[in-house]
């Protein structure tokens, strides 16, 4: 902490002022989409400072300092941005970035489960970048702007993620959880080895929290933890292992039910069921392939990131899954 050794009152408001701190830059994206016209990112920061200055004194203050906030504001705005967005190739830009805030979030206890969260998803920057050196860009006008880069063929990324995941080993953090959650997914008609979900949504680490709100092992929102039984208050039970793993068993067979296909199953739980069934309706379609280039950025990369898991840890594909 910069040499600056703080008494254990210090501490203590060291901690609140950086638990403040964090909670303003986490949810930052989503609370200045609907407070746009009411407050500005300026006049949040200047709050957050003035109340440092009024309950800190001169050295915590310099440890607060040195923390880089404008770099985690931007990082959690921009990937929450290009992870719903059109381009998966768009992506690629928040690489470097990511990489260099995730010790800074691991740092604190605050932060951590917002670093376990990213850090599940550097694979998704990784391979947007593979992809933009992979897919030439498209041919412009002399004096016009720039085209983006398509998004790629459904093929293509199944092929890159096999590719990306074959030689990776077992999470550590797997090891107390696959055999234990196994049966909990077969008790409710779901094919046991979609428990690798866990790997993709959290690494098996249920402290993971996003930006947007989904926490714990198979990163439930706190509507769908509601809607399929659990509780978020007083005590979050998506943080639990066994009640998650039933949640998110329930909205996988009920998805899986509606849609009779485990692509379009797993894109709906990554992107919401009402995104994936208005895209089938709107152009006809029937399959996952068919929509997969119109689907938020993230969810193209999730869905055969779901399946190289599956079939890099049980040997299987998603047409061959049974319920036990």
């Amino acid at each position: 902490m910069t040499g600056v050794v703080l008494n254990s009152r210090k501490q203590r408001k060291l901690r609140l002022i950086l638990r403040s701190l964090c909670f303003l830059l986490l949810t930052l994206p989503l609370f200045l989409s609907a407070q746009t016209n009411s407050l500005t990112l300026d006049d949040l920061l200047q709050s957050t400072e003035q109340w440092a200055k009024e309950n800190l004194d001169d050295d915590a203050l310099r440890v607060l300092q040195n923390a880089d906030r404008q770099k985690i504001e931007k990082l959690f705005a921009e990937i929450q941005k290009e992870l719903q967005g059109e381009y998966v190739i768009d992506l690629a830009s928040l690489r470097s970035t990511a990489k260099a805030v995730l010790p800074l979030l691991e740092r604190y206890e605050e932060t951590l489960p917002y670093a376990l969260w990213l850090k599940t998803r550097l694979d998704y920057l990784d391979v947007a970048d593979e992809l933009r050196i992979k897919i030439p860009p498209p041919k412009s006008k002399p004096g016009a702007p720039p085209k983006p880069i398509p998004n790629p063929s459904p093929q293509l990324e199944r092929q890159i993620w096999i590719e990306k995941l074959s030689d990776r080993p077992w999470p550590a953090t797997a090891k107390p959880y696959v055999s234990r959650l196994k049966p909990i997914f077969s008790a409710q008609k779901v094919p046991p080895e979609l428990v690798w979900l866990a790997e993709v949504e959290s690494s098996f680490d249920p402290r993971a929290r996003s930006p947007s709100g989904a926490a714990g092992l198979f990163q439930l929102m706190p509507d769908t933890a509601k809607r399929f039984g659990l509780r978020v208050r007083p005590f979050d039970q998506r943080l639990a292992p066994d009640e998650s793993a039933i949640a998110a068993a329930k909205y996988l067979q009920y998805l899986h039910r509606h849609f009779n296909d485990w692509r379009l199953a797993l894109a709906a739980y990554n992107a919401g069921e009402g995104t994936v069934q208005n895209l089938l309706n709107r152009h006809k379609a029937h399959t996952f392939d068919e929509i997969a280039t119109r689907l938020p950025a993230e969810t193209q990369l999730y869905v055969p990131k779901v399946e190289a898991t599956i079939l890099r840890r049980e040997g299987l594909k998603l047409n061959q899954l049974r319920p036990s």
